[in-house]
């Protein structure tokens, strides 16, 4: 579901070197790509390759060693406001409940930090629609430790969007998930992105997930990383349980799984 096509997310011949010395560790080189405002990509490669490193450099959290990322037209030098993340490891505050958690990047981070308590009463009822929409209704006074793993990382996602962010960068969200809550979150991830319409980036070590998801896959080289094959996703929208049995599915899968082989093979 791509708005245009503008390049929303520019990765310039990136490099992001860890360290100094003997002990640095070059995790990116001459890294680029491009995605699109509105699209959904996801990035897979091997264990170790600068997946993750990618999403810290796009958030802002990390700067390019050499190289640039540009967002919406603009460098990306310190940790930008129109992002939400989301990990393996929901990372709720267990003093807080459900909503209570939901609310604490509204209480945070400007421009809603200034409001919050003004407009409070509007924001509880922004968190609770998101929570109906992922089918947490009713657990909004539930602390963490009363909630199961495909429900923390339903909250997590939430909490990634309350802000209403431009992007929403994922490292491995599902990836702790049984089968099943794995793939039920899949298509909760898809009608919230299809309805929202902000710009996805996915790090993942799941070929299916990958392609259920995204519109494009890049494919990661071995560290220090680097995109080394692009794969376009022609499946239409929305994407359900049956088409993970296709010979376009399994055939996009076994190309993938293929590249990272080449990969996991280069010494």
């Amino acid at each position: 579901m791509k708005d245009g096509s503008t390049d929303f997310i520019r990765v310039e011949c990136a490099s992001l070197y860890y360290g100094g010395g003997d002990d640095g560790v070059l995790a990116l080189k001459d890294t680029n790509l491009t995605i699109a405002r509105g699209e959904f990509a996801a990035v897979v490669g091997p264990s170790g390759c600068g997946k993750s490193t990618l999403l810290k450099l796009v958030s802002g959290l990390n700067r390019a060693s050499t190289g640039k990322v540009v967002v919406d037209e603009a460098d990306v030098r310190k940790p930008l406001k129109i992002v939400g993340m989301a990990f393996q490891n929901p990372a709720l505050l267990p003093w807080r409940t459900t909503l209570e958690n939901l609310l604490l990047p509204l209480q945070v981070a400007e421009p809603h930090r200034q409001q919050f308590r003004r407009e409070r009463g509007r924001y509880v009822e922004q968190a609770r629609a998101l929570l109906a929409k992922v089918g947490l209704a009713g657990a909004e006074d539930r602390f963490p430790w009363q909630l199961s793993g495909g429900m923390l990382q339903r909250a997590s996602l939430c909490r990634a969007l309350i802000h209403d962010p431009q992007i929403l960068l994922l490292d491995e969200p599902f990836g702790a998930l049984d089968a099943f809550t794995r793939e039920e979150l899949w298509d909760i991830l898809q009608q919230l992105w299809q309805d929202q319409h902000f710009t996805v980036l996915l790090v993942t070590h799941d070929l299916a997930e990958a392609v259920y998801l995204a519109d494009t896959v890049h494919v990661f080289s071995n560290r220090p990383g680097r995109v080394v094959h692009r794969r376009a996703i022609d499946l239409p929208r929305p994407r359900n349980s049956d088409m993970r049995f296709s010979t376009v599915f399994v055939d996009h899968v076994h190309e993938l799984r293929a590249q990272i082989r080449r990969e996991r093979e280069v010494i």
